[in-house]
């Protein structure tokens, strides 16, 4: 068995970007664990014990995690940073947010990050290198230009990654943030997710360009567009930015070309889309059953190994809810801290030494 195990090994395809056989492991469990956390949270919400929306990613787990996959990962403040969007619950998974700690989120309870005062992925930790997103779309790419600046004046290998949605793009935000980046040669990473929709407008209908990538030359900056659904595809075009920013060769524009299976949020029943679509989509261009097929065909791995990671997957979720509804609820005095100038003030519970430049 265990020569036929290494033959099968042997006789594997190349695996493309340098990434090895458990690299591709990792992002196929990253991707898997976004899905069933986003259902589990699906599950909770119908259930009440949800505080706020619940915004989906079906269909963008993908490229969420593929494209984050490319950052430097650490815990100590001194990898590389992102920001995510509503729709980039993968990314921050794949940097290191624990499942318990989105579900307490979700659930508004008094050990949250926010500590029941911000819900969903609104959440910071420097240390483990994300900054929570802000509700005004496109507000995150001048201010995550601001934070590639400091990498650049302080001389860290650092780089930044952001999201942001294609309706966002008009946002005079959007333009402010490229224009500077691309100026000031920062290492920053804008990654504009092309789902078709803004909300309830397709896309068609809020810009006249034929593509998001074609307004990379108009700031000076690198441009690649990507299709979204391809984990494979968008690493590689994501480790060619980071790799730009690394080398000083200044900012990049991402275009993944994907596909919103939910609506906008929980609440958005979609009655504005053709169900047609949105099935044609799921049966032919699912990101993970591509994943898994281009695993299994080229003997990166067994339908076996695959199986494996799902039950782990579905026994750290299980403890993940149980453990997060055992929480406690914020105490009232929490709602003063860090809001009114009077009110007391937590200690920063992200940062408690600066971090050491010669690390980065």
């Amino acid at each position: 068995m265990a020569n036929r195990t290494s033959k099968k090994r042997s006789d594997a395809a190349a695996i493309p970007h340098g990434l090895t056989r458990e690299q591709l492991l990792e992002m196929y469990r990253l991707a898997r664990l976004t899905r069933a956390l986003e259902e589990k949270l699906e599950l909770l919400f119908k259930q009440s014990k949800i505080v706020g929306g619940l915004f989906r990613s079906l269909g963008q787990e993908g490229e969420s995690v593929a494209t984050a996959y490319a950052l430097r990962r650490r815990d100590d403040g001194t990898g590389d940073v992102l920001s995510p969007l509503i729709r980039n619950l993968g990314s921050m998974l794949t940097v290191g947010t624990r499942p318990v700690e989105v579900v307490r989120q979700y659930m508004a309870k008094g050990d949250s990050l926010a500590r029941g005062k911000e819900l969903n992925i609104h959440i910071t930790d420097l240390d483990r290198g994300f900054i929570g997103q802000i509700s005004p779309l496109g507000d995150l790419v001048p201010v995550m230009a601001g934070v590639a600046l400091t990498f650049k004046q302080r001389g860290e290998d650092r780089v930044g990654m952001v999201y942001i949605g294609d309706g966002a793009t008009s946002t005079g935000a959007f333009h402010e943030g490229v224009n500077f980046a691309a100026v000031q040669r920062l290492p920053l990473v804008v990654v504009v997710e092309n789902n078709g929709w803004a909300y309830t407008t397709p896309t068609r209908m809020q810009t006249a360009a034929k593509s998001f990538v074609d307004k990379a030359p108009g700031y000076g900056i690198a441009g690649e567009r990507v299709d979204g659904n391809d984990m494979l595809a968008c690493y590689g075009a994501s480790k060619r930015a980071v790799d730009r920013a690394r080398a000083g060769e200044g900012a990049s524009l991402i275009e993944v070309t994907t596909y919103r299976r939910k609506g906008h949020a929980q609440h958005d029943n979609q009655s504005y889309v053709d169900p047609a679509e949105i099935a044609q989509w799921e049966s032919t261009n699912d990101p993970i059953d591509r994943f898994v097929k281009a695993l299994q065909e080229s003997r990166w791995a067994t339908a076996d190994e695959l199986r494996e990671i799902d039950a782990a997957i579905d026994r750290e979720l299980d403890e993940a809810v149980a453990e997060a509804e055992r929480s406690p609820l914020p105490d009232a005095e929490e709602a003063r801290t860090e809001v009114t100038g009077d009110g007391p003030v937590n200690a920063p519970w992200f940062r408690h030494t600066p971090p050491d430049p010669a690390k980065a």
